[in-house]
């Protein structure tokens, strides 16, 4: 329900009145439940990317970043403008194989904005790292033609360097010359995702940020339109081929299994066309300078994403015309933001200033694809160089966490720095518990991951009671809009997060040397090749 005083109390309140503590309270839980409620309340909309309500919410972070005595970052800005286009898919999507056409939002899903008519692979998991003993793409000449993959990453990868590899195919396959991409859903993936919510967003709108020539960012430039296949229409594809669908199903569903590329000696057409209408959406950015002049130029960022989903178009069941539409986000990620604010504060009002500059940036874009995070660490708005990341974003805070996931702690030397700020607040490190997901490769940190910055990302714990607690938002609450006010905060657990990320931004911030990454980190080696690398401990 939208509060009645909020509009006023934004135009009557001083910058920073809302969510002060004194200097002497350090985070209060009553700071952290200021901001969310501001953040998720319904006058905001959800703050979907480029919208008015994500507009007041950049405003409401400014300020108070304003009132803690931060500096604008952008040159004497706060706001680091993204040029983003909204992609509207049109009625026009097309898939034939040999002359057989097959149904949007039936048996397939198509994208893209273009037009492919060629022969078609297959690929396996069509991954090419020879070094992991993946040569999916070995023998297969790609160029020219469609390549059809099975989603995913064989059974028994870490989880983080699959869905990494995973999420890095189609780039890799047009950089070969691929035109087209058809992509194949494992069992494993038609459990976590069932058909009927594939074809409930196929017609959605995307978002991309613009080049300077006003054209979308496009990572694949040569593969502009793929399809989706539901599990008849893979079926069909492999009828009269040397391997049936459920064969290589079933190798795919075995630990280690990696099943081979052939030539399909079949001709696809996909096609289809989108509208573009350009807009921009602000990434605020705030500065907290450093005391030490011999590492001036080195930032350490500590990032949270502002944006959310925005307002249910289309909801469904017996009393769709009075259920709520608006998507809040409260827990995902105005209880991000809240915590990226506080640490702020926290570090600001310390007695002295932390060696390292820090940068405190809420982005836009991330529930589109790590847009504002993309942009900003491909157009950074500092001279110097960003050397470690913290990122903020959808902690569960239902319950008294005791323990944290630290995804990427493990790969650099930031790790050992995290390890020792919780253990100053007495929470424990756990390993990730639920690996299949790929968390961290699916948050904004990522997108410095991929500039060669080492990175980490904290999450609340499974122990005690996380599982439960986690399982429960994920499963009910979860880009809904129940993620609002009435769930049940534990608002002390929002402190004792905040506190945490702070102590740990500062460690990174007056560490003897910039982080980082472990000599053997897949990661490293992948993005910093050139990069001086520490020795595991």
């Amino acid at each position: 329900m939208r509060s009645p005083y909020l509009a006023a109390a934004l135009l009557l309140a001083p910058a920073g009145i809302m969510a002060q503590s004194t200097p002497d309270q350090g985070v209060t839980a009553k700071a952290i439940k200021a901001h969310v409620a501001f953040l998720a309340d319904d006058l905001l909309e959800g703050r979907d990317t480029g919208s008015r309500g994500h507009q007041v919410a950049a405003r409401y972070v400014a300020t108070q970043f304003e009132a803690m005595g931060l500096t604008p970052a952008v040159k004497g800005d706060w706001y680091q403008n993204v040029p983003f286009a909204r992609v509207q898919p049109k009625d026009d999507a097309e898939l034939t194989i040999n002359g057989r056409a097959f149904t949007h939002k039936e048996d397939a899903v198509i994208s893209g904005n273009g037009r492919a008519e060629a022969d078609i692979l297959f690929g396996g998991f069509c991954l090419d790292k020879p070094e992991l003993g993946l040569n999916d793409l070995r023998d297969l000449k790609v160029k020219g033609k469609i390549i059809a993959c099975l989603t995913g990453f064989p059974k028994g990868m870490p989880s983080d360097i699959g869905a990494h590899l995973n999420a890095d195919k189609v780039r890799v396959l047009s950089a070969r010359g691929a035109i087209g991409y058809l992509s194949i859903r494992t069992l494993e993936r038609e459990k976590q995702r069932p058909w009927a919510r594939v074809i409930a967003t196929a017609d959605d709108a995307s978002v991309n940020w613009l080049n300077a020539d006003g054209t979308p960012y496009d990572a694949a430039p040569n593969i502009k339109v793929m399809a989706t296949l539901d599990r008849a229409a893979a079926a069909r594809l492999f009828d009269g081929t040397s391997r049936s669908l459920d064969a290589l199903l079933a190798e795919a569903d075995k630990k280690g299994g990696k099943p081979k590329g052939f030539a399909l000696g079949k001709r696809a057409m996909i096609s289809r066309s989108v509208g573009i209408t350009p807009f921009t959406s602000p990434n605020v950015i705030g500065l907290l300078p450093g005391s030490d002049p011999a590492v001036a130029h080195e930032y350490v960022l500590v990032m949270g994403h502002l944006d959310h989903i925005g307002i249910r178009t289309s909801p469904t069941g017996p009393d769709a015309a009075n259920a709520d539409k608006i998507n809040n986000g409260a827990m995902d990620n105005a209880a991000g933001i809240a915590t990226l604010l506080e640490a702020a504060r926290e570090m600001a009002k310390a007695p002295t200033r932390p060696r390292r500059p820090v940068l405190f940036a809420a982005v836009t874009g991330e529930e589109k694809g790590l847009l504002g995070a993309d942009y900003l660490s491909r157009f950074p708005v500092v001279d110097g160089q960003i050397v470690g990341v913290v990122n903020l974003d959808m902690p569960i805070l239902t319950y008294d966490f005791t323990d944290v996931i630290a995804f990427g702690a493990e790969h650099s030397t930031l790790g050992p720095l995290v390890a020792t700020a919780t253990a100053r607040d007495a929470v424990k490190l756990s390993p990730d518990p639920v690996p299949e997901e790929g968390l961290f490769t699916r948050s904004d940190h990522y997108r410095f991951v991929q500039r060669g910055i080492p990175s980490v990302f904290l999450v609340t714990g499974y122990a005690g009671d996380g599982a439960k607690a986690s399982e429960a938002f994920l499963a009910d609450h979860y880009h809904t809009p129940s993620d609002d006010l009435n769930l049940p905060f534990n608002w002390e657990a929002g402190a004792k997060f905040a506190r945490i990320n702070s102590l740990i931004a500062t460690e990174i911030a007056n560490a003897p040397e910039a982080p980082r990454w472990y000599a053997d980190s897949f990661f490293g080696k992948t993005f910093a090749p050139a990069a001086p690398k520490a020795k595991r401990p």
